[in-house]
């Protein structure tokens, strides 16, 4: 069978698979959804049945505004008893209705405690709140308090005016003051419904005030009970007419006042009727939250069982998935085993070993792959084998041609000289001019074969190098200085700055490569402007030497290639410059052989800065040179 034919029927069985998987658990999971979602919404009734105690109560201290919150509430505890009873939805959401027979019994219960807790939260809202007269009482005390409070002090100043006779009296006075904040202070706390501890707080003031009051008055006090305030009974001295008239206005004031402490001490502010409306809801509201909880647990104990049941059958289809899964996975390891061998003989051929064959006798598409890249195989073997006869014909041809081209060229430019000097008559200017062209072109023809020559060694790895350590100034100060009297012709300004150290290194390697970085900057820059500054930079490890001139520069797009051969910047048929292209090349691969590296750093028309490192030994030494002029 055809891998491609088997590989889509094992795709098809697995998509059957999935989908009756997903088919499955669509079933079962929209059930249990379903079911969920009436359970989060009988558990809601609970959040609701509070919600609406609130709001009773809120309207049955008058405020009515809450009475539309109210209604809203109860639509929704009516609206998911009938839908978890029946079956539904509430805001989109799909809910089940009671699953047995026994979880629809405990519903109906809930239903008929909920109308019992209805009628509760009715009662509660249309109950008053407030006692009216513990109302009226508690209003009038804070009202009049203030003034009682005012004469308290004023009494106070009065009685402060007697002589020392009178201490008790004093006494007795700032007791009525204190007693009189009291009484305000415990009203104020019995009127936002802190009662208890405050009503018995009040009643203490009240006795205590009127116990003080009835001494100053000259009243007796053996009617009251003055131990329960861990007071005495005591006559004082009358006070004198003078001094109390406060006493006399404070009096029928406290009368007034009085009667309505009793009030706040005998009754609550909350009218017992509402205490009574407000227990019985929420007692009847622990008796529906009980019920609510018993169709909450019946429920979740259904779908825990059916879950377990479940998780049989979801362990029954995981484990055939697995083996099917399993199935497959063998299925395609076997037809795909032969790839790593293919793969394996791939990587081979990538790092040059050809020929090699792959042993696999199927039919299939593998199979004729692996037959492929046999034939494939012997044809690059074939093709290599080729290609490096011809290469190594190739380089014996060039290495050749360039030796026999150099050979003629020495007579001629023996022979230019000779005429030049005029051993064999005289010459006319114009004869002298055609004779140095002569010289010119064969010295041109000269170094471009020795480039040549130079390319061709390196790329064979015969380019001789005589490493020693030497001066490196020396070499640097040597190439510069053959190529001072170029420069001072077109006027150019060839600086150098560089200091004695000794490395190793092909000294006349290096000065070819200084030559030719020196030459090329010679021919970038323009006469009488143009600046050529040749520097070295020392590091630990290593020495730098840079050629930097003010030259036409070097586009950013062509500095990538600028090191290949035969690569020219300007390569038109009209271009200003001449070479071979082959000088770069040959700088990178002596200054690769020294273990340096070679750069350029150039922009258009802002010149470019030529550099190259070379490492240095244990053994250097240097000293630095003033800056001057080659």
């Amino acid at each position: 069978m055809k891998i491609v034919t088997k590989t889509y029927l094992l795709i098809s069985v697995l998509v059957a698979v999935a989908a009756f998987n997903l088919f499955l658990l669509y079933q079962e999971g929209s059930g249990v959804q379903n079911e969920s979602n009436s359970i989060i919404r009988v558990a809601d009734i609970k959040v609701k049945a509070e919600s609406i105690s609130g709001f009773a109560e809120l309207i049955a201290n008058g405020n009515m505004e809450n009475m539309e919150g109210l209604e809203e509430e109860i639509d929704n505890v009516e609206q998911i008893l009938e839908s978890v009873r029946n079956g539904g939805s509430i805001e989109g959401t799909e809910i089940a209705k009671a699953p047995t027979s026994e979880i629809f019994t405990q519903l109906n219960q809930v239903l008929t405690e909920w109308e019992e807790y209805r009628f509760k939260v009715e009662n509660v809202k249309d109950t008053p709140v407030f006692d009216e007269e513990a109302t009226n009482a508690a209003n009038y005390v804070l009202e009049k308090n203030q003034d009682l409070v005012l004469l308290t002090d004023q009494l106070v100043r009065d009685l402060n005016e007697l002589d020392r006779d009178y201490n008790r009296h004093k006494q007795i006075a700032e007791e009525l003051a204190e007693c009189a904040r009291g009484i305000s202070q415990q009203t104020l706390l019995i009127s936002i419904g802190e009662e208890g501890s405050s009503q018995e707080s009040l009643k203490e003031k009240r006795v205590g005030f009127e116990i003080g009051l009835r001494k100053l008055l000259g009243i007796s006090t053996q009617e009251l009970d003055v131990q329960s305030v861990g007071a005495e009974h005591e006559d004082l001295d009358p006070i004198p007419r003078a001094n109390s008239d406060t006493l006399r206005q404070l009096e029928p004031l406290w009368e007034s006042i009085q009667i309505r402490i009793q009030v706040l001490e005998e009754r609550a502010l909350l009218s017992p009727e509402f205490n009574v409306a407000k227990n019985e809801m929420m007692e009847q509201k622990e008796v529906l939250f009980e019920k609510v909880n018993s169709v909450i647990n019946a429920w979740n104990a259904k779908l825990a069982s059916e879950k377990s049941s479940n998780e049989v059958v979801v362990e029954i289809l995981l484990a055939a998935n697995i083996l099917i899964f399993i199935a497959v996975v063998l299925i395609i390891k076997q037809s795909l085993s032969p790839l790593n061998s293919i793969t394996r003989a791939i990587s081979k051929v990538k790092e040059g070993v050809y020929g090699e064959k792959i042993e696999y006798s199927g039919s299939d598409e593998v199979g004729e792959l692996v037959s492929n890249f046999n034939i494939m195989s012997d044809t690059i073997k074939a093709k290599d084998e080729e290609a490096k006869q011809t290469d190594i014909a190739k380089d014996e041809f060039l290495a050749m041609i360039t030796h026999e081209l150099k050979t003629p060229l020495v007579p001629i430019q023996g022979y230019s000289d000779i005429l030049l000097s005029e051993h064999l008559g005289k010459l006319t200017d114009k004869q002298k001019e055609r004779i140095k062209i002569i010289k010119d072109s064969s010295a041109t023809l000269l170094a471009i074969i020795s480039d040549l020559l130079d390319a061709q060694k390196l790329e064979l790895g015969q380019l001789r190098m005589k490493k020693e350590n030497r001066n490196i100034n020396e070499t640097i100060c040597s190439a510069v200085n053959a190529l001072l009297p170029e420069a001072q012709r077109n006027n150019i300004e060839l600086t150098l700055n560089t200091r004695d150290l000794e490395i190793n290194h092909d000294p006349e390697r290096i000065k070819q490569v200084i030559t030719n970085l020196v030459k090329n900057s010679l021919t970038a820059v323009k006469p009488d402007t143009g600046k050529i500054h040749v520097s070295m930079e020392e590091s630990p490890t290593e020495i730098k030497v840079l050629v930097k001139d003010n030259g036409i520069g070097i586009p950013i797009d062509k500095q990538a290639d600028l090191f290949k051969k035969f690569y020219q910047v300007d390569a038109t048929l009209t271009r200003e410059m001449g070479g071979s292209g082959l000088g770069l090349a040959i700088c990178k691969g002596i200054i690769d052989n020294h273990e340096g590296q070679i750069t350029v750093q150039s922009s258009p028309n802002q010149g470019a800065v030529f550099s190259f490192t070379l490492p240095k030994g244990e053994k250097s030494k240097s000293s630095r040179n003033p800056i001057g002029t080659a």
